[in-house]
This record gives structure tokens, C-alpha cells and sequence, in this order.
């Protein structure tokens, strides 16, 4: 590891391992992203959603020899495993958990097993999984890392209460528009083909302590959209894309400003 590479144990994610002859059919007739062609130590970002097409559960798929691992939020693994098992049917699928360690690497790099690049974009470095690593940095330091390089978390989109574009899943590798059937599918294609994407999740900046989870943005007296989580001197904010350009935004009377992640600027 580089002297100036931070490294994390992510206590917030935990894993299942799934394995059986039909698990690569399983899982891609449930997931947004494709898993029929993912290989043994390759990693994907996806989402199980709700029928209706809202996020339910963010994941890792990390590919193995003989399944693949689920990275998912940690208080959410045994909700998820649960779905997963009313889902299965009669489908020749095994479903466990696993206690491996998952870590994550940010800074000039990392190298060595259980290493892969994150999927979602290269700024927020590198996943680890039964990684032979040394902390060096906390989670907290993490997601600080993860909210200046402008990526909502799973804590700012929630369970069953956003769309995966609103989250910007689009733009961080988390849909393959190309496969087949997922559950959700159809609103989400639908948002996709219509650019019926009203609302997204983008960083704001500010002075001082981070607003409230919930806190409203104004953009002068219309709403204009809520907080998400923060730290200091920003956060990630739910905002109406038709309220913020080229308005004074304020949260609990004190001036914020968007501040556009550079993966959505490439895609416009």
C-alpha cells in the first residue's frame, strides 16, 4: 500500500454468499446489473428494488470461483437474505452469510489479494474483501472521502423511498440498461427513455456543521428539495433539478451551494 493511501474496515457492510448452479439465473432476474457475464474476482455495483422500481437494497457483486458474494449494508443483510430466500423458490440456490471483512482504499492505491477497484467511479478507489490490510483511517473518514468525491451512500437514499437514477445509480455504473428483465425494470427504463429524472441526489457546501437529516432546501420560498448526510462543511441533499439552477439556495436560513460531482458533469 502507498504511504499516502488511507484504508477503512467497513463495519456497516457484511456479506452473503451465494452459490448452486442456477445462482448466476437467480440473481439476474432480481438485480439491476448484469451478473451472467461477471467473472471471478470482478466487482459490480447493483440494487435489488421494490417492484415499483424504488431502492430497496444497494450491493456489491463481487464474483468467485463457484457464486459470488453480496456486499450489503450490514443492518440490512438479514432483511435482504430474506427476500432473497421468498425469491428462490425452487431454484437450485444457496444463500449464507459470511463474515469476511470488507475494507475500503482510497488515496494513490492499493495492491495485493482480495483487492478490486471500486465500480462505481475510480475516485472512490478500491474495495477489499478478507483483504490482508491495516486500518489507518476509520469509516468516518470514509465517508467523508465518499461525500467530497460527491457519491450518495446508502443511508441518503433509505429503503423503499427513492428511485435508483434519483440516486444516481445511472451514472455510477449501478443499471445495466442492456440486460434482461430485473425486478423494477419498467420504471426504471421508463425514467431512463423519458429523461424523467426530476430529482437527484447532489452535494451541497456550506459553512459550519451540517444541517439535519430531513432539513429543507429553499430556493427562495419554494421547496427545493431535503438534506442527506453530512459533515462538515457539506453534505448530500435530494434537490429538484428544475429549482436550483441559478437560484439562492438556503438551509435553516444559511446560504448552501451545489456543487456538481465531476461524474455528472461528464455525462451532460
Amino acid at each position: 500500500m502507498s504511504e499516502t493511501s488511507r484504508i477503512a474496515a467497513l463495519a456497516s457492510r457484511a456479506l452473503i454468499a451465494v452459490a448452486g448452479e442456477d445462482w448466476r439465473s437467480f440473481l439476474q432476474g432480481l438485480l439491476t446489473q448484469d451478473v451472467e457475464t461477471l467473472g471471478s474476482g470482478e466487482v459490480r455495483f447493483g440494487a435489488l428494488l421494490t417492484p415499483q422500481g424504488r431502492l430497496l437494497y444497494d450491493l456489491f457483486i463481487v464474483g468467485r470461483e463457484d457464486g459470488c458474494w453480496l456486499d450489503c449494508a450490514a443492518d440490512k443483510r438479514a432483511a435482504l437474505l430474506q427476500r432473497l430466500t421468498i425469491y428462490r423458490l425452487r431454484a437450485k440456490v444457496t444463500l449464507a452469510t459470511d463474515e469476511t471483512a470488507v475494507w475500503a482504499a482510497w488515496g494513490e492505491g492499493v495492491t495485493g489479494q482480495g483487492w478490486v477497484r471500486d465500480p462505481r467511479i475510480a475516485a472512490l478507489g478500491w474495495r477489499g474483501y478478507g483483504a490482508d490490510a491495516l486500518p489507518n483511517a476509520s469509516e468516518a473518514d470514509y465517508e467523508r472521502h465518499r461525500l467530497e468525491v460527491g457519491a450518495p451512500g446508502p443511508a441518503d437514499w433509505g429503503e423503499d423511498s427513492a428511485y435508483p437514477l434519483e440516486a444516481d445509480f445511472d451514472l455510477l455504473n449501478g443499471v445495466d440498461f442492456k440486460k434482461g428483465c430485473f425486478v423494477g425494470q419498467e420504471t426504471t427504463s421508463r425514467m431512463k427513455r423519458r429523461g424523467q429524472i426530476k430529482n437527484r441526489m447532489l452535494p451541497i457546501v456550506f459553512d459550519g456543521a451540517p444541517p439535519a437529516y430531513g432539513a429543507e432546501v429553499l430556493a427562495g420560498t419554494l421547496r427545493a428539495g431535503d438534506v442527506r448526510t453530512g459533515v462538515e462543511g457539506r453534505a448530500m441533499a435530494l434537490l429538484r433539478l428544475d429549482r436550483i439552477e441559478g437560484a439562492d439556495l438556503i438551509v435553516d436560513g444559511r446560504p448552501v451551494r451545489v456543487e456538481r460531482p465531476a461524474f455528472l458533469a461528464e455525462a451532460e
